[in-house]
Formats: C-alpha cells, sequence, structure tokens
C-alpha cells in the first residue's frame, strides 16, 4: 500500500484538505496528515527555530490518520517525517490551498513550502491549489485532476528536487472571496505543463492611525501579471480553464548567468 503525506498551510480544519482526503480514498492508499492547528498562510519555507512544537492526533479511520502541529506548514513536514512515520512515505501532498500558488506567489505560500521541503528530502512533492480564497469553495472539478497527477506520480515518481506546482482554476463565478488572477469556469479544458509567470505585488502596504494615536500598517496590495499576453505561463493557464503544473526546482542557480556575473569579478 502506498503511503502519503499531507499538508497544508490553512489548517487542518480547511474544506480543501478535507476534499483532498475524499478524492484520495479511491486510490486506496495509506494516508498520514499533519497540519496546522490554524491558518499559516504566506509562511513560505519558515520553521520554528525559536519555539517548540506540539502535536495532537485529531481523527483516526480506516487508512487515514490526522495530527495538526503548533508549527509553520515546514514544521508540519519536518516533525511528521521524523515522528509520526515508520518509513518515508512514497508522496507528499500540500494542499489543496484556498487561493493561487503561481507565479511570485510560489515564493510565498506556506503550500508550496511543505511541497519543496518534501522535495529536498528527496520525496516525490505536490502542492495543489484553487484559485479561490472562499473558505466555502467549490472543488469538485479538481477531483479527475488531483487523482490523475496523484497516479501518474506515484507510477513514475518525479525527477530529484522537483515538485510540482498545481493550480487550478476557480468554479464559483459568485463567490464571496475571488482570487486576483482567476475567472470562474464550469469545466476545466485540460492539463497544461507551464512556468511561472512574470509578475508583482504592487501597493502592499496600507497605513492607518490607531485609536491611541499611532500608525498601523496592513499587508495587502494588488496582483499584477507583468506578461498578461504570454501564453505559456501558469496566469494564462488558470485564467483560461486550464489546470497549471508548474515543475519547480530546489536549485535556484542562474547558471545561464554565471559567466556573466564571473566576468564582472575578474
Amino acid at each position: 500500500m502506498k503511503k502519503i503525506l499531507i499538508s497544508n498551510d490553512d489548517g487542518y480544519q480547511a474544506k480543501g484538505l478535507r476534499c483532498l482526503l475524499e478524492m484520495l480514498k479511491p486510490l486506496g492508499c495509506e494516508i498520514l496528515v499533519c497540519a496546522p492547528d490554524g491558518a499559516r498562510s504566506g509562511q513560505s519555507c519558515a520553521f520554528s527555530a525559536m519555539d517548540y512544537l506540539t502535536l495532537r492526533k485529531r481523527s483516526e479511520e480506516e487508512n487515514i490518520v490526522v495530527f495538526s502541529c503548533s508549527g509553520t506548514p515546514v514544521d508540519c513536514i519536518k516533525i511528521a517525517l521524523d515522528q509520526l512515520c515508520d518509513e518515508k512515505p512514497d508522496l507528499i501532498i500540500a494542499g489543496i490551498n484556498h487561493g493561487d500558488n503561481g507565479s511570485v506567489n510560489t515564493r510565498y505560500s506556506g503550500t508550496m513550502g511543505a511541497c519543496m521541503e518534501g522535495c529536498m528530502k528527496r520525496i516525490p512533492s505536490i502542492a495543489f491549489s484553487l484559485c479561490d480564497h472562499d473558505p466555502d469553495a467549490d472543488f469538485s472539478l479538481m477531483t479527475p485532476y488531483v487523482q490523475q497527477i496523484v497516479n501518474a506520480v506515484l507510477d513514475n515518481g518525479l525527477p530529484e528536487y522537483v515538485c510540482l506546482n498545481v493550480n487550478c482554476p476557480a468554479t464559483n463565478p459568485n463567490s464571496p472571496n475571488p482570487d486576483p488572477n482567476g475567472k470562474a469556469f464550469s469545466e476545466y479544458k485540460g492539463i497544461k505543463v507551464c512556468r511561472m509567470a512574470k509578475s508583482s505585488w504592487e501597493k502592499e502596504i496600507v497605513k492607518c492611525d490607531h485609536p491611541r494615536h499611532f500608525p498601523y500598517y496592513w499587508l495587502v496590495g494588488s496582483y499584477h501579471n507583468d506578461e498578461p499576453e504570454a501564453t505559456d505561463t501558469d496566469n494564462w493557464a488558470v485564467n483560461n480553464g486550464y489546470v497549471a503544473i508548474t515543475p519547480t526546482q530546489v536549485d535556484v542557480t542562474a547558471y545561464e548567468h554565471m559567466q556573466q556575473i564571473a566576468k564582472m569579478f575578474e
């Protein structure tokens, strides 16, 4: 029986994680969940270097055990591998995230942090996200795609230090909390393997005046796709009804620029 370790950054009670478990049940795998005890969005690859961690078993049923951890998504993967797994899992899955994790968001995402941690441990890893921040988002269209992608990775593995960042279009046009990247679709057009779009967040800080007479600040911002016409990117794929798969690697060395940089120091 294949073993899958799951985490997320929305917390162990999030609908995205519960829906993911339902999608995976037909695959007949042994599933261990270790997810944060609350929301940890935007944690990226952060871990708890200056604090202790706690674990709590939340539920157990046939082939599925759920734990919560007081730390970050990366903490969850680290402590699960060390304390909860008798052997290395065949696959690590992060998600399903409520909100897009494509393009520049890849670098901020706690979902991707958990995925990258698995990848750095040389375990095939996948992050799944839906472009809808609604806590009650509709994940149903993702089911056959999640099953197809998971089966493909279980059967074939992934290159060393490469993981998959999977982003799916929104499905509810009336979502009360839509993703800034996402249009809504009633069906998906298929899968596109694509690159990260070049993008940025603008006007990220809102300054406010506290009633006790000191300034405070909210991190908000507006998302900007810097190449909206490029058709080979994750942003284009999800905005045109495709499930976007971006192969993502641990090694971020800019190999094509090494000689140029070296010449600066000759």
